[in-house]
């Protein structure tokens, strides 16, 4: 089983698919690698070399006591990039793995990165406060720390609902999805989830956005309501000068499900590959479905306004 041993000795399993320019994928919360199997394998079949790996006290990787605060997550990075030896990489981040990102930019640097994408991800910063008035309550994430600590599977059933948007009118995915991010996220210790709940919900990004100086790819449903909008896809574009915000008008949060097919497209082109007959007609009936379906409102930004090509 492919391994990386950080600087703290703790294990971290990988993926490492296909050959030519490096993808690293950074899974959210709290899932696994697997998360993003269908991205990793469509990026892999057109020409790249995809890596995904299981952040630490997740999925296959080891279960240390300490270690979930984004200074240390972002270190794992380091030793994955360093470990697979690769240069001139693209970072995805989803969710959680969006900050990752972020942190890892302000402590090592862009020298082996070359660009990045955050989906649906915590950057900038999510607790509501006076100056940041769009934020989530802390009491919200809280109550998520009590449910867990008193029936954590049963948190899970009503969490991955909303992280899909599943409701009585709406079935964007089926329940064996469902039952299977369930399974997933027990595979966690309890002590790497609810840290890393704590990690997300509390980090300040904001100074990190600085140190986004390339090409930043943002991509966000805008009904999200694991991880609104508003203090995050929208924030972030706004306080990143290279960025280009993409809104999925309608979508939830786990679009690497809901919208897989297209959001694999947006990925490969922010990759710069040349799309066949076959996915370019894919990529405009995704967009005729959104028009067909009343949502075709939200232009596409760039900085927080709007993107002319």
């Amino acid at each position: 089983m492919p391994i990386v041993t950080t600087r703290d000795q703790t294990s971290l399993y990988y993926k490492d698919w296909g050959s030519g320019p490096a993808v690293i994928f950074l899974h959210g919360w709290p899932l696994s690698a697997d998360s993003w199997d269908d991205q990793a394998m469509a990026i892999a079949e057109a020409g790249y070399r995809t890596i995904a790996y299981d952040r630490r006290g997740f999925g296959r990787s080891s279960q240390p006591w300490v270690g979930y605060d984004y200074g240390t997550l972002a270190d794992d990075l380091a030793d994955v990039i360093a470990h697979v030896g690769v240069s001139d990489v693209t970072l995805v981040g989803f969710s959680m793995g969006g900050g990752e990102i972020a942190r890892y930019l302000t402590r090592h640097g862009r020298a082996a990165i070359s660009r990045v994408a955050l989906i649906s991800s915590v950057v900038p910063y999510m607790p509501k406060t006076d100056d940041n008035p769009d934020g989530t309550n802390a009491t919200v994430f809280a109550e998520m720390a009590q449910s867990m600590t008193a029936d954590r599977a049963a948190f899970f059933e009503g969490f991955f609902r909303d992280f899909f948007g599943v409701s009585l009118i709406s079935h964007p995915v089926g329940s064996e999805l469902l039952r299977w991010c369930q399974t997933v996220a027990m595979q966690a210790s309890l002590k790497a989830t609810l840290e890393c709940a704590k990690s997300f919900a509390t980090t300040d990004f904001r100074p990190d956005l600085a140190s986004f100086d390339l090409p930043t790819l943002i991509i966000h449903g805008t009904a999200d309501k694991t991880v609104p909008i508003d203090a995050a896809g929208r924030a972030a574009a706004r306080g990143i000068p290279q960025a280009r915000l993409i809104e999925y008008p309608g979508a939830p949060h786990g679009l690497f499900a809901t919208d897989k097919s297209r959001l694999t497209l947006d990925l490969l082109e922010f990759l710069g590959h040349v799309p066949t007959i076959a996915q370019s007609e894919a990529r405009r009936q995704d967009l005729c479905d959104d028009f067909a379906g009343g949502q075709m409102q939200a232009p596409l930004l760039i900085a927080g306004r709007p993107f002319a090509a």
